[in-house]
């Protein structure tokens, strides 16, 4: 197994708790296994979680399936697994499809839209599915949609809705993503 990360050393302690030598300053954050870890059980799997995820995410692209075979469509999917590191760049989504940002951005206009306009509806469009689950945190809702703060989350939800995220949960009504898009395009 080897551990790459850009992130500058936090201490020795770092490494005697992953038990194997850090390689600090790298271009990429990754860990490698070996071909035959592939097929090892991950003990601390969250099972639960993984289907949510999984759950919200294809709701959120099923409502986009009119435009499977947009370029919209495919920066979506580019931007899901990238979120919740905070990595969802145009520049990161552009390399993932092969393009260059300037080449993104005139597709995307070609359509209609922007990246940022894509990628504030994925974000309030998650946020809703997100927050209809009790047992997501706010401060982990933030984390999932890339937000380093909690309260970067919460300014952001009242920018598209209005309200804050927990208004959201005591109501318990789910509103639709156009209502929030209308919100949102009304400032």
């Amino acid at each position: 197994m080897l551990w790459r990360t850009r992130a500058a050393p936090a201490s020795a302690e770092f490494e005697a708790f992953l038990g194997l030598p850090i390689d600090f300053g790298a271009e990429a954050d990754e860990i490698a296994f070996s071909a035959a870890a592939r097929n090892l059980p991950v003990v601390s799997a969250d099972p639960y979680l993984n289907e949510c995820l999984v759950s919200y995410w294809e709701t959120a692209l099923a409502r986009r399936s009119s435009r499977q075979n947009s370029i919209r469509a495919a920066v979506e999917n580019a931007i899901l697994p990238l979120l919740p590191h905070g990595k969802a760049r145009i520049g990161k989504v552009a390399e993932d499809l092969g393009v260059s940002s300037r080449t993104l951005s005139r597709r995307l206009a070609a359509e209609g839209v922007t990246f940022a306009q894509v990628f504030e509806e994925m974000r309030a469009d998650l946020a809703e599915g997100y927050l209809s689950d009790r047992s997501l945190s706010i401060t982990h809702i933030a984390w999932l949609l890339g937000f380093q703060e909690a309260s970067a989350f919460t300014h952001a939800y009242k920018r598209w809705t209005g309200k804050p995220p927990t208004d959201r949960r005591r109501s318990g009504a789910r509103r639709h993503a156009t209502e929030i898009r209308t919100a949102s395009a009304a400032e």
